[in-house]
Protein backbone atom coordinates (compact mmCIF):
# COMPACT_ATOMS: atom_id res chain seq x y z
CA UNK A 1 0.00 0.00 0.00
CA UNK A 2 1.19 3.59 -0.62
CA UNK A 3 1.97 6.00 1.95
CA UNK A 4 -0.47 8.52 0.29
CA UNK A 5 -3.39 5.69 0.53
CA UNK A 6 -2.52 5.23 4.17
CA UNK A 7 -2.60 8.87 5.15
CA UNK A 8 -6.17 8.56 3.07
CA UNK A 9 -7.32 5.75 5.10
CA UNK A 10 -6.58 7.70 8.93
CA UNK A 11 -6.65 11.55 7.58
CA UNK A 12 -10.09 12.14 9.17
CA UNK A 13 -8.31 12.19 12.41
CA UNK A 14 -5.76 14.43 11.20
CA UNK A 15 -4.73 17.06 13.55
CA UNK A 16 -6.71 19.96 12.63
CA UNK A 17 -8.84 18.20 10.07
CA UNK A 18 -7.39 18.23 6.55
CA UNK A 19 -5.02 19.23 5.27
CA UNK A 20 -5.10 20.45 1.74
CA UNK A 21 -2.88 18.73 -0.87
CA UNK A 22 -0.36 21.16 -1.20
CA UNK A 23 0.88 20.68 2.57
CA UNK A 24 -0.03 17.72 2.51
CA UNK A 25 2.59 16.71 -0.16
CA UNK A 26 4.86 18.80 1.12
CA UNK A 27 4.76 17.36 4.31
CA UNK A 28 4.76 13.76 3.15
CA UNK A 29 8.46 15.08 0.52
CA UNK A 30 10.28 16.41 4.32
CA UNK A 31 9.26 12.81 6.25
CA UNK A 32 7.79 10.03 3.86
CA UNK A 33 6.94 8.22 7.26
CA UNK A 34 5.23 11.04 9.59
CA UNK A 35 1.45 11.55 9.78
CA UNK A 36 0.24 13.39 13.08
CA UNK A 37 -2.69 12.31 14.67
CA UNK A 38 -5.02 13.52 17.58
CA UNK A 39 -5.12 10.16 19.30
CA UNK A 40 -2.16 7.79 18.42
CA UNK A 41 -4.28 4.57 19.58
CA UNK A 42 -6.86 4.84 17.13
CA UNK A 43 -4.65 5.98 14.39
CA UNK A 44 -2.65 2.80 14.94
CA UNK A 45 -6.37 0.39 14.70
CA UNK A 46 -7.37 2.35 11.59
CA UNK A 47 -3.93 1.93 10.10
CA UNK A 48 -3.14 -1.69 11.51
CA UNK A 49 -7.02 -2.48 9.93
CA UNK A 50 -5.86 -0.41 6.76
CA UNK A 51 -2.33 -2.22 6.00
CA UNK A 52 -4.10 -5.87 6.77
CA UNK A 53 -6.38 -5.08 4.32
CA UNK A 54 -9.42 -5.08 7.05
CA UNK A 55 -9.62 -9.02 7.75
CA UNK A 56 -12.43 -8.99 10.45
CA UNK A 57 -14.38 -7.66 7.06
CA UNK A 58 -13.71 -11.16 5.28
CA UNK A 59 -14.83 -13.68 8.47
CA UNK A 60 -17.50 -13.73 10.82
CA UNK A 61 -16.16 -12.62 14.18
CA UNK A 62 -17.82 -12.50 17.21
CA UNK A 63 -16.54 -10.10 20.29
CA UNK A 64 -17.69 -10.95 23.56
CA UNK A 65 -17.53 -8.41 26.55
CA UNK A 66 -18.58 -8.50 30.56
CA UNK A 67 -17.19 -8.91 33.86
CA UNK A 68 -17.86 -12.63 33.81
CA UNK A 69 -17.98 -15.49 31.69
CA UNK A 70 -16.10 -14.00 28.82
CA UNK A 71 -13.81 -16.75 28.72
CA UNK A 72 -16.01 -20.01 29.01
CA UNK A 73 -18.05 -18.18 26.61
CA UNK A 74 -15.75 -17.79 24.10
CA UNK A 75 -14.91 -21.45 24.25
CA UNK A 76 -17.75 -22.72 23.96
CA UNK A 77 -18.28 -20.36 20.54
CA UNK A 78 -15.17 -21.50 18.93
CA UNK A 79 -16.18 -24.94 19.65
CA UNK A 80 -19.41 -24.11 17.58
CA UNK A 81 -17.44 -22.32 14.79
CA UNK A 82 -15.02 -25.97 14.93
CA UNK A 83 -18.30 -28.14 15.00
CA UNK A 84 -20.12 -26.32 11.68
CA UNK A 85 -16.94 -25.02 9.99
CA UNK A 86 -13.66 -27.50 11.13
CA UNK A 87 -11.72 -24.54 11.67
CA UNK A 88 -11.23 -21.40 14.13
CA UNK A 89 -9.42 -18.49 15.15
CA UNK A 90 -9.92 -17.85 19.09
CA UNK A 91 -8.30 -14.66 21.31
CA UNK A 92 -8.79 -14.80 24.98
CA UNK A 93 -7.35 -14.66 28.56
CA UNK A 94 -5.83 -18.38 28.52
CA UNK A 95 -4.55 -18.20 24.70
CA UNK A 96 -4.73 -17.11 21.31
CA UNK A 97 -5.24 -19.88 18.64
CA UNK A 98 -4.91 -19.46 15.00
CA UNK A 99 -6.32 -22.79 13.36
CA UNK A 100 -4.17 -25.48 15.51
CA UNK A 101 -1.35 -22.92 16.31
CA UNK A 102 -1.33 -21.52 20.16
CA UNK A 103 0.25 -19.13 22.28
CA UNK A 104 -0.16 -17.81 25.65
CA UNK A 105 -1.96 -14.35 26.00
CA UNK A 106 -0.26 -11.85 27.47
CA UNK A 107 -3.39 -9.77 27.49
CA UNK A 108 -7.11 -10.68 27.39
CA UNK A 109 -7.50 -8.65 23.75
CA UNK A 110 -4.51 -8.28 21.85
CA UNK A 111 -3.04 -4.77 20.77
CA UNK A 112 -4.44 -3.05 18.02
CA UNK A 113 -2.01 -3.76 15.47
CA UNK A 114 -1.56 -7.65 17.09
CA UNK A 115 -5.23 -8.22 16.43
CA UNK A 116 -5.17 -7.17 13.12
CA UNK A 117 -2.34 -9.18 11.78
CA UNK A 118 -3.73 -12.02 13.36
CA UNK A 119 -7.09 -11.85 11.93
CA UNK A 120 -5.26 -11.53 8.63
CA UNK A 121 -3.34 -14.66 9.58
CA UNK A 122 -6.22 -16.31 10.41
CA UNK A 123 -8.16 -15.54 7.31
CA UNK A 124 -4.98 -16.90 5.27
CA UNK A 125 -5.46 -19.71 6.88
CA UNK A 126 -8.82 -20.25 6.11
CA UNK A 127 -10.96 -19.62 8.94
CA UNK A 128 -14.38 -18.42 7.87
CA UNK A 129 -15.28 -17.22 11.47
CA UNK A 130 -12.98 -16.27 14.76
CA UNK A 131 -14.40 -15.24 18.67
CA UNK A 132 -12.71 -12.87 20.88
CA UNK A 133 -12.90 -11.73 24.40
CA UNK A 134 -13.19 -7.78 24.64
CA UNK A 135 -12.09 -6.57 27.87
CA UNK A 136 -12.82 -3.46 28.94
CA UNK A 137 -9.26 -2.18 29.27
CA UNK A 138 -8.86 -2.81 25.65
CA UNK A 139 -12.09 -1.03 24.45
CA UNK A 140 -10.55 2.60 26.75
CA UNK A 141 -7.57 1.81 24.78
CA UNK A 142 -8.97 1.23 21.17
CA UNK A 143 -7.44 -2.23 20.54
CA UNK A 144 -10.85 -3.06 19.05
CA UNK A 145 -11.10 0.09 17.26
CA UNK A 146 -11.61 -0.76 13.51
CA UNK A 147 -12.60 -4.20 13.84
CA UNK A 148 -16.58 -5.39 12.00
CA UNK A 149 -18.12 -7.57 14.45
CA UNK A 150 -21.01 -9.66 13.32
CA UNK A 151 -22.09 -10.50 16.64
CA UNK A 152 -21.09 -8.76 19.78
CA UNK A 153 -22.02 -10.51 23.47
CA UNK A 154 -22.51 -8.97 27.11
CA UNK A 155 -22.90 -11.31 29.72
CA UNK A 156 -23.04 -9.08 33.07
CA UNK A 157 -21.68 -6.32 34.77
CA UNK A 158 -20.20 -6.32 38.30
CA UNK A 159 -17.63 -4.76 40.17
CA UNK A 160 -14.26 -5.16 39.12
CA UNK A 161 -11.66 -2.71 37.66
CA UNK A 162 -12.58 0.43 39.87
CA UNK A 163 -9.19 1.32 40.07
CA UNK A 164 -8.91 1.69 36.50
CA UNK A 165 -12.62 2.89 35.39
CA UNK A 166 -13.20 4.76 38.79
CA UNK A 167 -17.31 4.30 38.91
CA UNK A 168 -19.01 1.62 37.62
CA UNK A 169 -20.95 4.17 35.36
CA UNK A 170 -17.39 4.76 33.62
CA UNK A 171 -17.05 0.87 33.41
CA UNK A 172 -20.27 0.50 31.54
CA UNK A 173 -19.92 3.53 29.22
CA UNK A 174 -17.01 1.52 28.21
CA UNK A 175 -18.28 -1.79 27.98
CA UNK A 176 -21.42 0.12 26.17
CA UNK A 177 -19.06 1.07 22.80
CA UNK A 178 -18.64 -2.25 21.85
CA UNK A 179 -22.29 -2.02 21.09
CA UNK A 180 -23.35 0.96 19.78
CA UNK A 181 -20.88 1.72 17.16
CA UNK A 182 -17.95 4.02 19.25
CA UNK A 183 -15.55 1.48 17.95
CA UNK A 184 -16.08 2.42 13.97
CA UNK A 185 -19.13 0.11 13.30
CA UNK A 186 -22.00 -1.06 15.50
CA UNK A 187 -22.36 -5.21 15.29
CA UNK A 188 -24.58 -6.88 12.96
CA UNK A 189 -26.31 -8.29 16.31
CA UNK A 190 -26.14 -8.17 20.13
CA UNK A 191 -26.47 -10.66 22.14
CA UNK A 192 -27.44 -9.36 25.24
CA UNK A 193 -28.46 -10.89 29.33
CA UNK A 194 -31.34 -9.18 30.36
CA UNK A 195 -31.15 -11.12 33.43
CA UNK A 196 -28.21 -8.65 34.56
CA UNK A 197 -29.26 -4.84 35.45
CA UNK A 198 -26.77 -3.39 32.88
CA UNK A 199 -27.92 -6.00 30.50
CA UNK A 200 -31.29 -4.04 30.94
CA UNK A 201 -30.00 -0.79 30.56
CA UNK A 202 -28.22 -1.86 27.27
CA UNK A 203 -30.97 -2.68 25.34
CA UNK A 204 -32.24 0.77 24.46
CA UNK A 205 -28.80 2.11 23.97
CA UNK A 206 -27.24 -0.41 21.33
CA UNK A 207 -27.88 0.22 17.11
CA UNK A 208 -28.50 -3.03 14.94
CA UNK A 209 -30.44 -6.03 15.46
CA UNK A 210 -30.80 -7.56 19.21
CA UNK A 211 -31.08 -10.73 20.41
CA UNK A 212 -31.91 -11.43 23.97
CA UNK A 213 -31.00 -14.44 26.73
CA UNK A 214 -31.49 -15.94 30.49
CA UNK A 215 -32.66 -17.84 32.86
CA UNK A 216 -35.64 -15.55 34.88
CA UNK A 217 -36.80 -12.93 32.48
CA UNK A 218 -38.29 -13.05 29.20
CA UNK A 219 -35.49 -14.08 26.30
CA UNK A 220 -34.95 -15.11 22.84
CA UNK A 221 -33.09 -17.62 23.94
CA UNK A 222 -33.76 -19.49 27.44
CA UNK A 223 -34.09 -22.60 29.57
CA UNK A 224 -37.12 -23.13 32.19
CA UNK A 225 -34.79 -25.90 34.39
CA UNK A 226 -32.10 -27.68 34.57
CA UNK A 227 -30.28 -30.23 35.79
CA UNK A 228 -27.15 -29.94 37.99
CA UNK A 229 -24.34 -32.61 38.42
CA UNK A 230 -20.90 -33.50 38.98
CA UNK A 231 -20.91 -34.78 35.73
CA UNK A 232 -22.18 -31.63 34.04
CA UNK A 233 -25.69 -29.57 32.61
CA UNK A 234 -28.69 -31.14 30.80
CA UNK A 235 -31.57 -28.90 29.69
CA UNK A 236 -33.72 -28.06 26.96
CA UNK A 237 -32.50 -24.38 25.41
CA UNK A 238 -35.88 -22.86 23.68
CA UNK A 239 -34.96 -20.52 20.65
CA UNK A 240 -36.66 -18.31 17.98
CA UNK A 241 -35.33 -21.72 15.70
CA UNK A 242 -36.47 -23.99 17.45
CA UNK A 243 -35.81 -25.98 20.68
CA UNK A 244 -32.86 -28.23 21.38
CA UNK A 245 -31.74 -30.27 23.88
CA UNK A 246 -28.50 -29.70 25.46
CA UNK A 247 -25.68 -31.93 27.38
CA UNK A 248 -22.69 -30.56 28.47
CA UNK A 249 -19.66 -31.35 30.96
CA UNK A 250 -19.37 -28.04 32.18
CA UNK A 251 -21.11 -27.47 35.84
CA UNK A 252 -22.50 -24.86 37.55
CA UNK A 253 -25.22 -22.08 37.33
CA UNK A 254 -22.46 -19.74 35.50
CA UNK A 255 -22.02 -22.12 32.69
CA UNK A 256 -26.33 -22.11 31.80
CA UNK A 257 -25.72 -18.50 31.21
CA UNK A 258 -22.73 -19.21 29.32
CA UNK A 259 -23.75 -21.72 27.39
CA UNK A 260 -27.39 -19.36 26.51
CA UNK A 261 -25.01 -16.82 25.39
CA UNK A 262 -23.10 -19.22 22.84
CA UNK A 263 -26.46 -20.55 21.96
CA UNK A 264 -27.29 -17.42 20.91
CA UNK A 265 -24.25 -16.12 19.22
CA UNK A 266 -24.36 -19.53 17.11
CA UNK A 267 -27.80 -18.09 15.61
CA UNK A 268 -26.63 -14.73 14.91
CA UNK A 269 -23.35 -16.26 12.99
CA UNK A 270 -25.64 -18.32 11.25
CA UNK A 271 -24.99 -22.07 12.88
CA UNK A 272 -27.62 -24.75 12.52
CA UNK A 273 -29.31 -25.48 15.85
CA UNK A 274 -27.61 -29.49 15.55
CA UNK A 275 -24.12 -27.81 15.37
CA UNK A 276 -24.29 -25.57 17.92
CA UNK A 277 -25.96 -28.23 19.89
CA UNK A 278 -23.11 -30.37 18.70
CA UNK A 279 -20.37 -27.71 19.72
CA UNK A 280 -21.48 -27.05 23.28
CA UNK A 281 -21.24 -30.96 24.21
CA UNK A 282 -17.41 -30.97 22.90
CA UNK A 283 -16.31 -28.19 24.91
CA UNK A 284 -15.56 -30.52 27.47
CA UNK A 285 -13.80 -27.96 29.71
CA UNK A 286 -11.77 -24.87 30.34
CA UNK A 287 -9.05 -24.34 32.07
CA UNK A 288 -9.62 -22.83 35.28
CA UNK A 289 -13.01 -22.57 34.98
CA UNK A 290 -14.74 -24.26 37.91
CA UNK A 291 -12.64 -26.94 36.67
CA UNK A 292 -12.13 -30.45 38.61
CA UNK A 293 -8.53 -31.05 39.39
CA UNK A 294 -8.22 -35.56 39.38
CA UNK A 295 -5.09 -37.86 39.96
CA UNK A 296 -4.03 -39.96 37.23
CA UNK A 297 -5.02 -42.89 38.49
CA UNK A 298 -8.56 -45.10 38.87
CA UNK A 299 -8.22 -44.00 42.78
CA UNK A 300 -9.79 -40.53 43.18
CA UNK A 301 -10.36 -39.04 47.00
CA UNK A 302 -13.85 -39.16 48.05
CA UNK A 303 -14.18 -35.45 47.82
CA UNK A 304 -13.85 -33.00 44.79
CA UNK A 305 -11.16 -30.17 44.23
CA UNK A 306 -11.94 -27.03 42.09
CA UNK A 307 -9.62 -24.49 40.23
CA UNK A 308 -11.52 -21.36 39.44
CA UNK A 309 -10.86 -18.19 38.15
CA UNK A 310 -13.17 -16.04 40.57
CA UNK A 311 -11.27 -13.31 41.85
CA UNK A 312 -14.30 -10.64 42.14
CA UNK A 313 -17.00 -11.02 44.27
CA UNK A 314 -19.86 -11.46 42.15
CA UNK A 315 -17.93 -14.69 41.05
CA UNK A 316 -16.70 -15.65 44.05
CA UNK A 317 -20.30 -15.56 45.38
CA UNK A 318 -21.46 -17.50 41.94
CA UNK A 319 -18.78 -20.29 42.19
CA UNK A 320 -19.76 -20.89 45.74
CA UNK A 321 -23.75 -21.42 45.20
CA UNK A 322 -22.06 -23.81 42.46
CA UNK A 323 -19.56 -25.85 45.25
CA UNK A 324 -22.72 -25.45 48.09
CA UNK A 325 -24.70 -27.65 44.88
CA UNK A 326 -21.98 -30.25 44.86
CA UNK A 327 -21.53 -30.28 48.23
CA UNK A 328 -25.27 -31.21 48.98
CA UNK A 329 -26.68 -31.43 52.57
CA UNK A 330 -24.06 -33.80 54.13
CA UNK A 331 -20.49 -31.90 52.21
CA UNK A 332 -19.16 -28.57 53.35
CA UNK A 333 -17.20 -25.96 51.20
CA UNK A 334 -13.82 -25.50 51.90
CA UNK A 335 -12.42 -22.25 50.39
CA UNK A 336 -9.30 -21.14 49.81
CA UNK A 337 -9.02 -17.66 48.24
CA UNK A 338 -7.09 -14.24 47.97
CA UNK A 339 -7.15 -11.01 46.22
CA UNK A 340 -4.22 -9.22 43.99
CA UNK A 341 -2.45 -6.62 44.94
CA UNK A 342 -1.99 -3.06 42.52
CA UNK A 343 -5.72 -4.17 41.49
CA UNK A 344 -9.26 -2.36 42.70
CA UNK A 345 -9.24 -3.02 46.32
CA UNK A 346 -12.72 -2.29 46.93
CA UNK A 347 -14.03 -5.42 45.93
CA UNK A 348 -11.43 -6.85 49.37
CA UNK A 349 -13.56 -6.85 52.14
CA UNK A 350 -16.90 -7.62 49.83
CA UNK A 351 -14.90 -11.40 48.80
CA UNK A 352 -13.97 -12.02 52.57
CA UNK A 353 -17.59 -11.54 53.86
CA UNK A 354 -18.75 -13.53 50.68
CA UNK A 355 -15.93 -16.70 51.76
CA UNK A 356 -16.73 -16.88 54.69
CA UNK A 357 -20.65 -16.73 54.26
CA UNK A 358 -20.72 -19.09 52.16
CA UNK A 359 -18.18 -21.43 53.14
CA UNK A 360 -17.68 -24.05 55.84
CA UNK A 361 -14.09 -23.31 56.07
CA UNK A 362 -12.25 -20.14 54.79
CA UNK A 363 -8.89 -20.11 54.22
CA UNK A 364 -7.84 -16.23 53.13
CA UNK A 365 -4.27 -16.97 51.16
CA UNK A 366 -1.83 -14.46 48.76
CA UNK A 367 -2.45 -14.14 45.69
CA UNK A 368 -0.84 -12.10 43.21
CA UNK A 369 0.42 -9.48 45.87
CA UNK A 370 2.68 -7.65 43.17
CA UNK A 371 4.51 -4.52 44.96
CA UNK A 372 1.89 -4.66 47.66
CA UNK A 373 2.69 -6.47 50.47
CA UNK A 374 0.57 -9.89 51.43
CA UNK A 375 -0.06 -9.38 55.05
CA UNK A 376 -1.68 -5.63 54.07
CA UNK A 377 -4.32 -7.24 51.37
CA UNK A 378 -4.98 -10.21 53.32
CA UNK A 379 -5.74 -7.48 56.64
CA UNK A 380 -8.24 -5.64 53.91
CA UNK A 381 -10.08 -8.82 53.19
CA UNK A 382 -10.28 -9.46 56.76
CA UNK A 383 -12.69 -6.79 57.28
CA UNK A 384 -15.22 -8.41 55.37
CA UNK A 385 -14.53 -12.12 56.77
CA UNK A 386 -14.86 -10.35 60.18
CA UNK A 387 -17.84 -8.28 59.22
CA UNK A 388 -19.55 -12.65 58.72
CA UNK A 389 -18.60 -13.35 62.25
CA UNK A 390 -17.73 -16.69 61.14
CA UNK A 391 -14.21 -18.42 62.54
CA UNK A 392 -11.45 -18.16 59.28
CA UNK A 393 -7.99 -19.72 58.61
CA UNK A 394 -5.28 -17.12 57.83
CA UNK A 395 -2.06 -18.73 55.82
CA UNK A 396 0.41 -16.52 54.21
CA UNK A 397 1.96 -19.05 52.00
CA UNK A 398 -0.61 -20.20 49.38
CA UNK A 399 0.80 -23.94 49.01
CA UNK A 400 0.35 -24.19 52.88
CA UNK A 401 -3.17 -23.52 52.34
CA UNK A 402 -4.16 -25.54 49.83
CA UNK A 403 -2.38 -28.11 51.27
CA UNK A 404 -4.18 -27.39 54.83
CA UNK A 405 -7.28 -27.36 52.92
CA UNK A 406 -6.64 -30.81 50.99
CA UNK A 407 -5.84 -31.79 54.39
CA UNK A 408 -9.51 -31.06 56.27
CA UNK A 409 -11.50 -32.28 53.14
CA UNK A 410 -13.61 -34.87 53.83
CA UNK A 411 -15.66 -37.40 52.27
CA UNK A 412 -18.41 -35.47 50.55
CA UNK A 413 -16.90 -32.57 50.55
CA UNK A 414 -15.90 -30.23 48.39
CA UNK A 415 -12.64 -27.82 48.42
CA UNK A 416 -12.81 -24.73 45.94
CA UNK A 417 -9.62 -22.73 45.08
CA UNK A 418 -10.41 -19.42 44.05
CA UNK A 419 -8.97 -16.44 42.19
CA UNK A 420 -5.83 -17.75 39.39
CA UNK A 421 -7.52 -20.46 37.78
CA UNK A 422 -5.56 -21.23 34.78
CA UNK A 423 -2.70 -18.84 35.54
CA UNK A 424 0.90 -21.13 36.15
CA UNK A 425 2.94 -18.21 38.10
CA UNK A 426 2.72 -15.84 41.47
CA UNK A 427 3.56 -12.54 40.76
CA UNK A 428 5.65 -10.75 43.92
CA UNK A 429 7.13 -7.56 44.60
CA UNK A 430 10.68 -8.81 43.15
CA UNK A 431 10.38 -11.91 40.89
CA UNK A 432 7.42 -14.14 39.62
CA UNK A 433 7.25 -17.76 40.48
CA UNK A 434 5.87 -20.47 38.90
CA UNK A 435 2.76 -21.54 40.77
CA UNK A 436 0.24 -23.76 39.24
CA UNK A 437 -2.90 -24.49 41.46
CA UNK A 438 -4.04 -27.27 39.56
CA UNK A 439 -0.47 -28.93 40.68
CA UNK A 440 -0.15 -27.87 44.17
CA UNK A 441 -3.37 -29.32 44.99
CA UNK A 442 -2.60 -33.03 42.83
CA UNK A 443 0.53 -32.90 45.35
CA UNK A 444 -1.57 -32.49 48.56
CA UNK A 445 -3.94 -34.65 46.97
CA UNK A 446 -1.52 -37.22 46.58
CA UNK A 447 0.52 -36.82 50.23
CA UNK A 448 -2.95 -37.64 51.76
CA UNK A 449 -3.63 -40.11 50.17
CA UNK A 450 0.06 -41.81 50.93
CA UNK A 451 -0.28 -40.13 54.55
CA UNK A 452 -3.93 -42.37 55.09
CA UNK A 453 -2.45 -45.76 53.23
Amino acid sequence: MKLTDLTREIEVIAAGGRLDAEAREAQLAEAPAWIQVRDSRTALARAAAAVHGHPSRNMKLAGITGTNGKTTTAHLIDSIIRASEGTSAMFGTISHRIGGEATDARNTTPEASDIQRMLARAVSAGCRSAVMEVSSHAIALHRADALSFNAAVFTNLTRDHLDYHSTMESYFATKEKLFNGSLGSAPLVSVINVDDEYGVKLMGRTNGRKTTYGLVNSADVRCDEFKLSPRGLAFVAKTPSGKMEINSSLVGRPHVYNILAAIATGLALGFALDEIARGVAECRTVTGRFEQVSLETPDQPPFAVIVDYAHTDDALKNVLHTARELAGRQGRVITVFGCGGDRDQTKRAPMGEIAATLSDVAIVTSDNPRSEEPGAIIEDIEVGLKRAGRPYLRLLDRREAIFRAVAEAREGDVVLIAGKGHETYQVLRDRTIHFDDHEVAREAMMKRRGSHA
